[in-house]
């Protein structure tokens, strides 16, 4: 079962790798593409992965329900800057954590992440619609920094409205530098 778990866990994160760097590509940020979650293939987290693997979902959320938390979302969050969790510091004024905004490179990163794993994921079932319809449903309560959440949501849009080639061709002419 460990073996298969290695294996079928390998496979799902290489795919679902490639694809981001395919999207990545697409939206004009090579480079992101191919160093897109790397940290995925060190042990913290591969060890993780597979121990938790189920081949329909994240294998963090596994070990979020058993533990109370991910000790591989932890570990993932702090190194890829594409994840909004990333970008949370103290505010100027207290010792609050608030959201900060994300250089535009990653945010774009950021939706190529999300399209990937809902490909990934929802498999078949994967339409233009999936990544809005997975926002509404998770991603209501979170905090991002109001430039990033208003990025994402003019992105995920676009896609469930204009499809794929239309929001892809609009990024490409997006101003990256921030």
């Amino acid at each position: 079962m460990y073996l298969q778990n290695a294996v079928n866990h390998f496979k799902t994160i290489t795919k679902h790798r490639h694809l981001v760097m395919l999207h990545c590509f697409k939206a004009g940020i090579p480079l992101q593409g191919l160093m897109h979650d790397l940290s995925k293939y060190s042990p913290t987290e591969f060890i993780i992965g597979v121990k938790y693997y189920e081949g329909n979902r994240s294998p963090n959320v596994g070990e979020r329900i058993e533990k109370g938390y991910s000790s591989a979302w932890l570990h993932h969050k702090g190194r890829n800057k594409h994840h909004y969790e990333y970008w949370f510091d103290n505010s100027r004024d207290s010792d609050t954590l608030v959201p900060v905004n994300m250089p535009t490179k990653y945010i774009i990163e950021m939706f190529c992440d999300r399209v990937a794993a809902c490909k990934v994921y929802r498999k078949d079932e994967y339409n233009d619609r999936s990544s809005i319809d997975y926002y509404n449903l998770h991603d209501y309560r979170v905090e991002m920094g109001p430039k990033t959440k208003e990025l994402l949501e003019l992105l995920i849009n676009m896609l469930a409205e204009k499809g794929e080639k239309e929001t892809f061709r609009y990024i490409r002419h997006m101003d990256k530098r921030d």
